[in-house]
């Protein structure tokens, strides 16, 4: 029996008995669904007769072997979509591919029923179906992974932005307070936000406090003239609060430049500092002590 014939005799025994193996195959992702409570039965049934029906159309061509042929578009598409939504849905991995290799049960046991008086042929369809839905499970968990790393990419970007405010203090003054680690990436987004927000408001200064940078070392020193660097070029000039004695030291040891860049212990201390070179005075009320 060639490929074809096999192929052709697979297609038609899904196709003669689709309710039968599609009923069979959604009552075991309903169990898994119940327990991951991910995916709702509705969509699991939607789900599973809509790749059956593709299953069958693709494996009516032949190409039981190539699942990257054209005959396979439909599937594989459907598959990518389902691997999407579940990844954004929160599924895992086992849970997404599962949708796929839950399928040979039933396939099995249809194929056990049928070509029961022919043990050479069930062997040879059994394996050719079992590698088919192997191959498809894996092209499901590497489009799971894809999108999971596009979330995670994205939710990267979101933190960063979130992590870098720009808060504007006073007319023409914006503060930016850093916390954490301060690396190539999220430099770039320091500079993005802060060039954009004076920009925006025409503010003359720009306070960095780096209050919660934990440590200060030669490349966060880079990063920061950078920083600096650029805002100047928009017209604004910067002073870093947040000078704590370690960092003093450990900005003196290597040797870092930073003449001609005010620097203040504190944020109270460099807004004072913004509003005399603004030309802003803060009178107490009378009074007041």
């Amino acid at each position: 029996m060639t490929t074809q014939d096999y192929a052709t005799r697979i297609s038609q025994l899904v196709q003669d008995h689709q309710a039968e193996i599609g009923a069979e195959w959604a009552a075991q992702l309903e169990a898994l669904a119940v327990r991951s409570n991910v995916v709702s039965r509705e969509q699991l049934r939607t789900h599973c007769q809509q790749f059956l029906a593709a299953f069958t159309a693709a494996t009516r061509a032949g190409e039981l072997q190539n699942t990257e042929h054209r005959s396979w578009d439909e599937v594989r598409d459907l598959l990518a979509e389902i691997s999407a939504t579940r990844a954004r849905n929160g599924s895992t991995p086992s849970e997404t591919a599962s949708f796929v290799f839950s399928l040979k049960q039933p396939l099995f046991g249809q194929m056990n029923r049928e070509l029961a008086a022919d043990p050479a042929a069930l062997a040879a369809a059994s394996w050719t179906i079992s590698t088919l839905l192997d191959k498809l499970g894996l092209f499901t968990i590497e489009s799971f992974q894809r999108t999971r790393d596009q979330i995670i990419v994205r939710q990267q970007q979101e933190l960063l932005e979130l992590s870098t405010p720009v808060v504007k203090l006073w007319d023409g003054i914006l503060a930016l307070p850093l916390i954490g680690t301060l690396d190539s990436a999220r430099t770039q987004v320091v500079m993005e936000n802060i060039l954009q927000k004076i920009v925006d408001t025409g503010a003359s200064i720009a306070i960095i406090d780096i209050t919660g940078v934990p440590t200060v070392d030669t490349l966060v020193a880079q990063h920061l003239m950078k920083t600096i660097a650029a805002a100047r070029l928009m017209g604004a000039d910067c002073i870093i609060s947040g000078i704590r004695p370690q960092i003093a030291q450990t900005i003196v040891h290597l040797g870092v430049n930073l003449e001609d860049v005010i620097t203040k212990a504190t944020l109270a201390d460099a807004f004072l500092v913004a509003l005399e070179r603004t030309g802003t005075a803060i009178v107490k009320p009378a009074g007041k002590a």
